[in-house]
């Protein structure tokens, strides 16, 4: 059973390569009857957002992946911290430094002109047989760990295999501020201590605060968890992901259209796979995936992919969620007795909800200008008469369903020797004002006869010229 977690912090909102994090540590907990739990690392005070804290609660709620504890929030639990500096302290396995900032960066600055790595010296170390210097006045403390000076951390990952790290790379490091703040390396530590935490999966760059919370673990004698460090996720061109290519708050993504399955099913396979299956559902993410099978090598984004896999949820979702999904943006179909007909023949073409409610308004909304470069290329000499003679055709023909416009549609266009796009492309842009609409039969079904016919001639009385609808019918635009 595995109990797992995911921290983030809120001095921004979750992106795209935190939620794939919590996606997998999520999944894990799941599959193996464990817990998945949500904690809030906020001890920076400076650039904590409430509004952070909002979108990335939303977040989890939207895509469906609820903490199984109450969520925790590092501000309110100083004092627990405290207990277990005061441990270290009492144990000798932490001391007070009283180096000032002063002093550090002389000491860093010498170290760098030897092309040293920068560490902390050991000054304030206590040690056999050492004499420390005099305490200075004025000067609050900062509370350091007692790191190994000599061997190796070692720790086996569950994605990168063994792991070795020279003590000397690990400093004694700071665990608690002058004002008494704790550290991020310590307090992860006590907090998955705390919380139960069996496997700590998060990104590779982590990866080099492993050895130190290790020491932490060593030096409280606390159970180790088992961890997974998830190589990252880069652009196309294999370099790290950016705003422009995704890296983008998660709650952009149902702004701009995505239905939270899709990109759930589109970050499981960032860095993980089972064959060539594309689509998974999220029992069978479940029933499937392991960390122990994420790759080893950096994974890439792929806009193109995201948007099949959106497409495809699309098409397969009911109707009647799709339109609670367009309420969202501001369309609400209940009451149109043609909604089923409208929504099923526009998800086939939608990649994302915002295209599905595009091609509607499309449909149900009088267009307020023609394409200009449609009507270029089809509007001829002929093509009024034409449209003239059609709509004859559209009034004297009673019809509900798009196969009785056909049944009467095809005789025309062949005793007129007419081409299918030099009757249908008109008569779209005369309906929705360009030349990507659906089939023709369809809008006509769904508009009716009235509002079909009502357009068609709004379309020839301006010659399909955008600035003469607004000047015949300016009602248009009020």
């Amino acid at each position: 059973m595995a109990i797992t977690r995911f921290a983030p912090s809120p001095t921004g909102y979750l992106h795209i390569g935190g939620l794939r994090t919590a996606l997998y540590s999520y999944l894990w907990a799941k599959k193996t009857g464990g817990e998945f739990k949500l904690r809030i690392e906020d001890t920076d005070m400076a650039r904590n957002s409430e509004d952070a804290v909002k979108a990335i609660l939303e977040a989890f709620e939207w895509v469906g992946m609820p903490s199984d504890c109450v969520i925790e929030y590092q501000s309110k639990r100083t004092g627990i911290y405290k207990t277990f500096i005061d441990k270290l302290l009492g144990n000798g396995n932490a001391y007070k430094c009283y180096m000032s900032k002063e002093e550090l960066q002389t000491l860093r600055d010498k170290q760098e002109a030897n092309k040293e790595t920068p560490r902390y010296d050991g000054t304030w170390r206590p040690e056999t047989g050492k004499t420390l210097p005099d305490i200075p006045e004025n000067i609050e403390p900062v509370i350091r760990i007692k790191a190994p000076s000599k061997g190796v951390i070692e720790f086996t990952d569950g994605v990168k295999g063994v792991m070795k790290f020279d003590a000397n790379q690990v400093d004694d490091f700071v665990i608690a501020r002058g004002n008494g703040m704790p550290t991020y390396n310590f307090v992860v530590a006590i907090d998955d201590h705390l919380m139960g935490i069996t496997d700590v999966i998060r990104g590779d760059d982590h990866l080099s605060n492993t050895p130190k919370q290790i020491v932490v673990y060593k030096a409280l004698e606390l159970e180790i968890p088992k961890f997974f460090h998830i190589p990252m996720i880069n652009n196309p061109q294999g370099k790290k992901l950016s705003k422009r290519d995704g890296a983008m708050d998660v709650m952009e993504y149902k702004r701009l259209g995505y239905l939270p399955e899709a990109l759930l099913n589109f970050l499981v396979r960032l860095g993980w796979s089972n064959g060539d299956q594309e689509i998974f559902s999220i029992n069978e993410m479940l029933e499937l995936f392991n960390p122990s099978n994420i790759n080893k090598s950096a994974s890439s984004y792929n806009s193109e992919k995201l948007n099949w896999l959106n497409s495809h949820y699309i098409k397969t979702s009911s109707n009647e969620r799709l339109n609670q999904e367009l309420q969202f943006f501001g369309l609400n179909l209940d009451g149109n007795n043609k909604k089923d007909v409208i929504l099923t023949l526009c998800k086939d073409r939608a990649n994302t909800i915002n295209e599905l409610k595009n091609t509607i308004d499309g449909i149900l909304n009088t267009p307020k200008k023609y394409e200009e470069n449609g009507v270029k290329k089809f509007i001829k000499e002929n093509t009024s008469n034409t449209l003239e003679n059609y709509l004859e055709l559209l009034q004297n023909n009673n019809y509900d369903a798009p196969e009785e416009i056909e049944s009467f549609t095809k005789p025309f266009v062949n005793e007129n020797g007419l081409k299918f796009p030099e009757l249908f492309q008109p008569i779209r842009i005369s309906l929705t004002g360009g030349t990507e609409a659906p089939s023709v039969y369809d809008i006509i079904a769904i508009l009716g006869k009235d509002e079909t016919i009502k357009r068609i001639k709004r379309a020839i009385a301006c010659d399909f010229h955008s600035d003469k609808l607004q000047e015949k019918y300016p009602d248009l635009f009020l």
